[in-house]
């Protein structure tokens, strides 16, 4: 009868914790969906950042990939609020940096084929 009694406390704090953590996101200004946006955008910004070092060995077709998922990753950054993810700032500029420069690279290759 104890055990039972201790499983349902245990339950109930979990759901209690859920709840509050929902809440406290609510009242930052964040939706729940954006939030969890953020999270799995954060996983990715660690992928392409490591993918970003090598940026001046990439393919064509690796050049867009990235291109694309930095695109989601920024998205999803812009929907919170910096104070949450500062931390990242840095892995966040460097993806930036080199979206920019492939961007950059892309455009002028692009120029240079429509004047031939």
């Amino acid at each position: 009868m104890e055990f039972i009694a201790i499983i349902y406390i245990l339950i109930f704090m979990i759901f209690g914790l859920a709840l509050f953590s929902v809440m406290q996101i609510r009242m930052a200004g964040i939706k729940i969906k954006d939030f969890w946006g953020f999270i799995q955008a954060n996983q990715m910004l660690d992928k392409l950042y490591i993918f970003s070092k090598r940026c001046n060995r990439m393919s064509v077709q690796e050049q867009l990939i990235f291109l694309s998922e930095a695109e989601k990753v920024f998205d999803a950054f812009d929907k919170i609020p910096e104070m949450i993810w500062e931390e990242e700032y840095r892995k966040y500029a460097d993806v930036l940096d080199t979206y920019k420069s492939i961007r950059v690279n892309r455009w002028n290759r692009q120029s240079e084929s429509s004047n031939l």
